[in-house]
């Protein structure tokens, strides 16, 4: 078998290589004798070229969720995205409401957005998901109300995986009134996605995480007359007048390509990363004190397969980050001298104090090899061995930082019960 490129990259989840395919296409659109002229130019062929580009892009992007293009507005990206959905539609629509519902471990960019909403005089219901991540259908009916405008919860959960019923849940805001948004940045080439027959009135798309370019992505905005944003960025009504500003033709040529591809390989990047999931567990077996933050099941899809979020009992996540120089993951803990912060999604979902502080994502993708996981699990299982023969590898303490174990948060959690890891029954928190 190969040996693989080190450090080896496990953190696809949050941000994945631009495919060759993708760059090729963006490369037409740059220089002096290609496409490189504005869009929004009118006066001239180039202009119009251009324009037929993003177009093009448009159709693709629309025909990987369902959708027109005419409904395609473009961002910079989810978090953007985010931004006009929330912001914008709260603003436009406050004759129907000033109430919106969403989760607590939504990504921060619906958490800080709607904590902003606040301070403006909108209300907001924090959700609080199951043990598995998941907001049900009855949850989201009990929070509804009279004056409820919008409802925004997550395709993909970005740190555990953790797949939303979104057609169940939109159907509960439309049974209210209210317009329903999902951010479908982990979503896109992972869950099926179909804005019409899910019913989905916004959806926030992002280009870097299908192997597209960083800096552009997309809001989808159902044509309808209730459906109304009021824009954030002014300067030109570009977009329909929700987006403001000079289109990178390249960028978003770039992203239409990568949408189109994810759906010609849907069948075939999830047979790979799937295979990968279960090699990676399945080589995690025999080290003890391995916990899935991550719902695994056997009966039920409860989780996209690119994404494993694990925790390490006895060791500090932060301190085998540190210990992986080798392979590329992601932590939700941030340290520093005074304090310690745990991943506020482990904690929305019951996981103690301890358990996400030992916690890491990983992430696998189109370019992951099976010579980068049994690598990458060479080196997890020589670290996680080493720390937890060590004093510092403790999660109870270690150089900077302190923690006690939360008794509250233990006699909160469920009584961990058996599921499956790879082919052999193991004891994890579901």
């Amino acid at each position: 078998m190969t040996t693989p490129t080190l450090p080896i990259y496990l953190d696809y989840a949050a941000t994945a290589p631009a495919d060759a395919r993708v760059v090729e296409v963006m490369q037409r659109y740059l220089t002096v004798d290609q496409l490189f002229a504005n869009p929004a130019s009118r006066s001239h062929m180039l202009g119009w070229q251009a324009e037929q580009v993003i177009e093009q892009a448009r159709r693709q992007v629309a025909d990987a969720i369902g959708a027109d293009p005419r409904e395609i507005v473009w961002t910079s990206g989810a978090t953007e995205a985010d931004n006009l959905a929330l912001i914008g539609f709260m603003r436009a629509n406050r004759e129907r409401g000033l109430h919106l519902v969403t989760s607590t471990i939504e990504h921060k960019a619906i958490v800080d957005t709607a904590h902003a909403l606040e301070k403006e005089g909108f209300e907001v219901t924090w959700l609080t998901p199951g043990h598995d991540g998941r907001i049900e259908p009855e949850q989201l009916r009990a929070a509804m109300r009279d004056d409820t405008a919008l409802v925004s919860l997550m395709a993909v959960n970005n740190e555990l995986g953790t797949i939303n019923d979104i057609a169940a849940l939109a159907a509960v805001a439309h049974e209210f009134g209210a317009a329903f948004h999902t951010d479908a940045a982990q979503a896109v080439g992972r869950i099926p996605l179909d804005v019409v027959a899910q019913q989905i009135d916004l959806m926030s798309l992002s280009g870097h995480k299908t192997y597209g370019p960083k800096g552009v992505g997309a809001l989808y905005v159902k044509r309808h007359p209730d459906i109304r944003v009021e824009a954030l960025i002014h300067g030109g009504g570009h977009e329909r007048g929700m987006r403001s500003g000079t289109l990178p033709t390249h960028q978003i040529a770039g992203m239409g390509e990568a949408f189109a591809l994810m759906q010609q390989q849907y069948d075939e990047d999830n047979a790979h990363i799937t295979d990968l999931q279960q090699r990676f567990l399945r080589g995690l077996e025999g080290l003890d004190g391995v916990i899935s933050n991550t719902p695994l099941s056997d009966t039920e899809k409860r989780a996209v397969p690119n994404i494993l979020n694990l925790a390490f009992e006895g060791v500090d996540g932060e301190s085998l980050l540190m210990a992986l120089r080798d392979v590329a993951v992601s932590t939700g803990s941030a340290c520093n001298s005074a304090s310690v912060d745990p991943s506020y999604v482990l904690l929305g979902i019951g996981t103690p104090r301890s358990l996400a502080l030992s916690s890491l994502r990983f992430s696998f993708g189109r370019f992951t090899t099976e010579a980068d996981i049994d690598h990458a699990l060479a080196l997890i299982r020589h670290a996680v061995s080493g720390l937890r023969r060590t004093p510092h590898g403790n999660t109870q303490y270690y150089p900077g930082c302190r923690t006690t174990d939360s008794s509250r948060a233990r006699r909160a959690r469920p009584r961990p019960r058996l599921a499956r890891f790879g082919q052999a029954k193991r004891l994890f928190w579901l």
